[in-house]
């Protein structure tokens, strides 16, 4: 009979782990529930750390299954808490509620799974105030930098609704939706910069390596040597004389150009500038409105009302030029007109978006169409990154080829020029 290694939390919520033999890891979850145990993890002895856990019966111990390491293996990280480790806080959390434990059971036994210790000092500050009586969304209030009004507001509102367990799946939805789309964002740009890279760092190996092979070779030709070649030996001794100095002046370039760009007037011209570039404009918009309309759905959703949602739900877009526009969105609303009047006030919402609105106004549904928006949105902004790099990873080759093909022709020129006057 095999033997299965387990972990569990007693009713106090205290991790507990041992060795069981038993004919499969179900007939383990039933052992340690008959001990008044809740099942974290059951896996075969020797199985890797990321391997998948052995199949249980339960859904909620099954998605609880693999999120505590086996003991002396589990890496402990540094530095303070971000938002990545929300995230894993948040999932971790929710599936503890949803297999049943107390909220102030599950919080003890994330101190123990706790990957840094900055985490684990977060969590235990929560348990305590939870503890004492304190709610657990103004315990999440005193570390508003880090969970934000959008994250408070959701857990109050489940706190006051008593459905705080499918508040938290719905908040870790909403969490890995949004981080999906920041990702794939950010991974459409790795390969342009990529190309981007390769292209100057082939352009620095040819003026400061391959061209200066053939200057000794030019050099008594002077005037005779074609303008293209004469060209490419200019650039390739100035290259190597200051080069130097070309690299310290272009640090210093893109060090002030990142200061500046971070100071609320650089912040506001590129902001401006990214709006209004042909198909990068248009993507960015899609993208920002995206968080928007998600967020707001998602708050609408969980009872929260529509002005404190609006007012969150702007403060979740990134572009001050957007977030001035959509600002003036919940002023209206409570003055007594129509959100979807103000929605199309701003001038930045297409006539889907505001159709949708309107359908979901009429029909006392304004979340779920705001939530519908946001996939349509979505997909929009991954269908847009897709072709965009179809038009800007070819762009980039080409360019490449042609900057490196015009100095070897260059340098082509002016050997078969030697060639001539030989003869």
């Amino acid at each position: 009979m095999p033997e299965f290694i387990w972990r569990a939390a007693d009713a106090a919520g205290k991790a507990q782990e041992g060795r069981l033999e038993a004919a499969s890891a179900a007939a383990v979850q039933k052992q340690l529930r008959a001990r008044g145990l809740t099942p974290l993890s059951i896996r075969a002895p020797g199985a890797d750390d990321g391997a998948a856990p052995a199949p249980t019966e339960s859904a909620g111990a099954a998605a609880l299954a693999g999120l505590v390491a086996a003991p002396g293996k589990q890496r402990l990280g540094r530095g303070p808490v971000n938002q990545a480790d929300i995230l894993l806080l948040t999932s971790e959390l929710s599936i503890m509620l949803r297999a049943g434990l107390a909220l102030d059971n599950a919080l003890r036994v994330l101190i123990g799974m706790s990957h840094k210790p900055s985490v684990a000092e977060l969590t235990q500050r929560t348990l305590e105030d939870v503890k004492g009586g304190t709610p657990f969304s103004k315990a999440l209030a005193k570390n508003r930098n880090l969970f934000g009004d959008f994250y408070i507001n959701m857990i109050r509102s489940g706190e006051v609704s008593g459905q705080l367990t499918s508040v938290m799946e719905r908040l870790v939805e909403h969490m890995e939706r949004l981080r999906a789309l920041r990702e794939s964002v950010v991974s459409a740009t790795i390969y342009p910069a990529i190309l981007l890279g390769v292209a100057v760092l082939s352009l620095v190996a040819m003026l400061g390596f391959v061209v200066p092979q053939f200057e000794k070779l030019f050099t008594d030709m002077g005037d005779a040597l074609p303008m293209p070649t004469r060209l490419v030996m200019g650039l390739g001794q100035a290259f190597t004389r200051y080069g130097v100095f070309m690299a310290l002046g272009a640090a210093l370039l893109v060090w002030g150009l990142r200061r500046w760009l971070t100071s609320p007037k650089g912040q506001q011209w590129w902001q401006v500038t990214v709006l209004r570039l042909p198909l990068l404009g248009r993507l960015m918009l899609k993208y920002q409105l995206t968080l928007f309309s998600r967020s707001l759905g998602t708050l609408l959703g969980n009872g929260v009302p529509l002005l404190t949602a609006l007012h969150i739900a702007t403060d979740t877009v990134t572009n001050t030029v957007l977030r001035q526009a959509l600002a003036s969105v919940g002023p209206n609303v409570k003055e007594g007109g129509k959100m979807v009047d103000a929605i199309s006030a701003t001038r930045i919402f297409e006539p889907l978006a505001i159709n949708l609105i309107r359908v979901g106004e009429e029909t006392g549904r304004i979340g779920p169409m705001m939530l519908e928006l946001a996939n349509i949105l979505n997909r929009d902004v991954e269908v847009g990154i897709k072709r965009s790099l179809t038009l800007v990873e070819p762009l980039l080759i080409i360019v490449l080829g042609l900057m490196i093909a015009s100095i070897i022709v260059s340098i082509l020129l002016g050997i078969l020029s030697i060639n001539d006057l030989a003869s």
